[in-house]
């Protein structure tokens, strides 16, 4: 009889449930496998807190948000005990072998698929399936949990073009992802934002002032500005680059102490990320003279039911990865390709953004229909 572990780590995402679902209904119905989830991911193999995932568990968890397994960013490697940040890769170990498992499936995002590498080339045997709502996975064609934060981010936009339209104001909208722009961007054409603002097109806020201006030239005294989180103006990008390219040198000279100083410049940096779209907003403002404000959707893109697309998108992976099992795939992610799956080795996957590149048929689409994209 196979015993398998399941864990998922990172960010909540929709369609957890529904891929552990697939994993167990799948699993259970060759009749000779046992699951153990494990609580609060990698965590909770470290700390071995586990629940068995049997029919009645599996029940009903097909529609729900979040995961009923619980998860956490901590890392095998840099595991927070006490005050002091320690190696906890031996006790994994040490706990996949108590447990007699065959294989360890690990649900995430980027940060997830290292970890499993780690452990992969510590000797386990491990396969994971690719979610997160920013779709920036490398070496798949999508990940699940974007298609719905796509339709909530959608559904936002479309709300708030009647208020910015009544009362002529310009309208932020401030939607997740960090370095990929595939969310504001999907749900921004999808909605019909006027202005998108994604990581990939470092922006000119004259370009963007002027966009606006021109339109109320037209009589139109409104616009929607839909922009990522990690969104950066042409000066805070040349910053940005410059910070990553001095650790880079520093890492290559050796030089620890440029690098850690380096280190501290993009760490305060990114915690400066979190007033820029305000900044946006009041610029945008004092430029084109309309009342602007804006909105930040934050975690509320990531809650609640998942879309059916991705309630069928992880059902897949979470069948097709028990088949890999079964042909005894081990050290691999379970990969979207068009209407099938792939089996991806780790080492190509890690270490690797998927970004929206520049001649995308959605960043020609939006073009094409008159919205600015910032440069």
């Amino acid at each position: 009889m196979k015993r398998l572990g399941i864990l998922t780590a990172g960010g909540d995402s929709p369609g957890l449930n529904a891929a552990i679902r697939g994993i167990g209904k799948s699993a259970l119905a060759l009749g000779d496998m046992q699951l153990i989830g494990f609580r609060d991911g990698f965590k909770g193999l470290i700390e071995n807190r586990f629940m068995r995932l049997d029919y009645e568990t599996l029940s009903s968890i097909l529609t729900r948000g979040g995961t009923i397994l619980g998860t956490s960013r901590d890392k095998p490697h840099k595991m927070p005990v006490g005050n002091e940040l320690l190696d906890m890769t031996d006790v994994i170990c040490e706990n996949y072998r108590s447990h007699k498992l065959d294989a360890l499936i690990c649900i995430g995002g980027g940060g997830t698929q290292k970890n499993a590498y780690r452990l992969a080339q510590k000797g386990l045997n491990v396969i994971t399936l690719p979610k997160t709502i920013d779709n920036d996975v490398a070496m798949t064609d999508i990940t699940f949990g974007f298609h719905t934060a796509m339709e909530i981010a959608t559904e936002v936009i479309d709300r708030l073009h009647s208020t910015a339209h009544s009362h002529h104001r310009i309208i932020v909208v401030e939607i997740m992802g960090h370095n990929a722009g595939w969310l504001a961007l999907g749900s921004g054409v999808a909605g019909g934002a006027d202005v998108i603002l994604i990581p990939e097109i470092p922006y000119d806020l004259k370009s963007v002032a002027n966009a606006i201006r021109l339109r109320k030239q037209r009589g139109t005294h409104f616009s929607i500005v839909a922009v990522a989180e990690g969104a950066l103006s042409l000066d805070d990008h040349v910053i940005f680059t410059g910070l990553r390219k001095k650790k880079a040198l520093a890492k290559e000279a050796g030089d620890s102490k440029a690098q850690k100083k380096a280190s501290e410049g993009l760490k305060e940096f990114a915690r400066q990320r979190h007033t820029n779209s305000l900044r946006l907003s009041e610029e945008l403002e004092r430029m084109t003279g309309l009342e602007s404000r804006l909105t930040v959707l934050g975690h509320y893109q990531r809650g609640g039911t998942p879309s059916a697309a991705d309630r069928i998108l992880a059902t897949r992976l979470g069948s097709a990865c028990v088949d890999y099992i079964m042909q005894g795939e081990t050290g691999v992610m379970v990969a979207v390709d068009g209407e099938g799956t792939k089996a991806v080795p780790l080492e190509e996957v890690v270490g690797i953004k998927k970004l929206v590149p520049l001649d995308h048929p959605w960043v020609r689409a939006a073009r094409t229909v008159g919205t600015c994209l910032g440069d």
